[in-house]
């Protein structure tokens, strides 16, 4: 009863910093207001005939304690391949951020065939600085674990209950849990579900609470058998890293060296459990990703750190069927798993949104999506061969209604006639 007290406690502590978050009033000229489509400054996106908003709702995330407003420093841009025009993009954004008072954007546009071929930086931004990507971080975490699959250590469709010791759950799979249909508990409308509620701890360890979360009886009136519904985000998503860790033998930053920043260059990829320690929800503005104490117990599916130009090599890879450079990183195979809808063949497929392995799909278009709620909005779309990724420091519904301007406009640069 005492350990039970505790963790009462503990998740209350929790709650009243997420309130806390949510109640500031903060001075008037520190907080980035929220966009909307009809507060945007009024410059246009040429027309374009592809979709100009991600399938996926934006994720919901609670009011946040803003950073000090700055005052914008001109755009910064990288060469451009001649053939596409990015200009329209520089006073778009800068005007956005401008008259929102937002600290800066990235933005990152890449090609299958010629790498990154553009780069473009607002306000305080350069392709230096790390930013908390919130559940962006899901692609990734999608990823360690197809690798482990290719490599023999983890099979993506057999039960966990034979790949481990734990007991409970006999017909779960590592695939339905990055594709939020294990029937677990997800992440609405209990953010801090109190079975799960290590997941949000940086004490601790992932294996531990990973089998913790996997194992437990409190949640049996609330779970449905796996396939036959979706949920997204939650605990699932830490039984998935704990998997990865148990079957490999390795940590969690030791998988992310070898999967990512070893073979794709990306130094500046690194996850972190920050949800306690800084601001409950709220962007963590006063926090240097680096200048976190390491912790063995990261958070999966919203941990992660990293620099615009690394996440657009991610991208890449995606678009590579898998490749960085010349060093086969995940499988084609393994890429079209991670790529495919799964949520469509549930009951009732068709009235749920595309979901695949860490990507929403949008059924409209066919890209691929992982939007965050602290700003980060990554897409790609394989048939074209390009993707992007745009990020701002503030809440997802900033993220999404921002891509909304700029999208047609990278699109019209992408697929113009030489």
């Amino acid at each position: 009863m005492g350990g039970k007290r505790l963790m009462t406690a503990v998740v209350s502590g929790v709650l009243v910093l997420v309130m806390a978050a949510c109640s500031d009033d903060p001075e008037p000229d520190a907080e980035p207001a929220s966009t909307t489509a009809s507060s945007i400054p009024s410059t246009s996106a040429p027309a374009t005939e592809a979709p100009t908003t991600s399938s996926a709702p934006p994720e919901t995330s609670s009011p946040s304690t803003s950073a000090p407003a700055t005052t914008a420093a001109p755009a910064t841009t990288a060469t451009t391949a001649p053939e596409r025009d990015f200009s329209a993009l520089g006073p778009m954004v800068q005007g956005i951020v401008d008259e929102f008072e937002l600290g800066g954007a990235a933005l990152v546009v890449v090609d299958r065939d010629d790498g990154i071929v553009h780069e473009e930086y607002w306000g305080a931004f350069d392709a230096d600085r790390q930013s908390f990507i919130a559940s962006s971080s899901k692609m990734i975490t999608a990823g360690v674990l197809m690798r482990l699959d290719d490599q023999g250590l983890l099979d993506m469709d057999t039960p966990i209950a034979e790949q481990t010791d734990w007991v409970g759950n006999p017909d779960l799979t590592p695939a339905q849990l990055v594709s939020n249909t294990s029937g677990l508990v997800g992440l609405f409308p209990e953010l801090f579900y109190e079975p799960y509620v290590c997941q949000w701890f940086p004490d601790g360890d992932i294996e531990d609470c990973g089998a913790t979360i996997f194992e437990t009886p409190d949640d049996d009136d609330l779970i449905v058998p796996p396939d036959t519904g979706f949920a997204y985000g939650g605990g699932q998503w830490q039984i998935a890293g704990a998997l990865a860790e148990h079957v490999s033998g390795r940590t969690w930053a030791e998988l992310i060296d070898e999967t990512y920043v070893t073979p794709c260059g990306v130094d500046s990829l690194g996850y972190n459990n920050h949800f306690v320690i800084t601001r409950g929800l709220g962007y963590p503005y006063d926090i240097d990703p680096t200048t976190l104490e390491p912790t063995d117990n990261p958070n999966m599916e919203a941990g992660a750190y990293i620099a615009a130009p690394d996440y657009g090599e991610l991208l890449l890879m995606h678009l590579r069927e898998g490749r960085c450079g010349d060093e086969q990183v995940i499988s084609p195979e393994g890429i079209e798993q991670l790529h495919t809808d799964r949520t469509i063949t549930l009951p009732g497929g068709d009235a749920l949104p595309g979901y695949a392995m860490g990507w929403w799909v949008d059924r409209a278009n066919g890209r691929l999506n992982d939007p965050g709620a602290f700003g980060a909005e990554p897409w790609i779309d394989l048939e074209l061969g390009y993707g992007a990724y745009f990020v701002v420091e503030a809440d997802g519904s900033t993220g999404a209604t921002i891509r909304s301007v700029i999208e047609p406009v990278i699109d019209e640069a992408m697929t113009a006639s030489p």
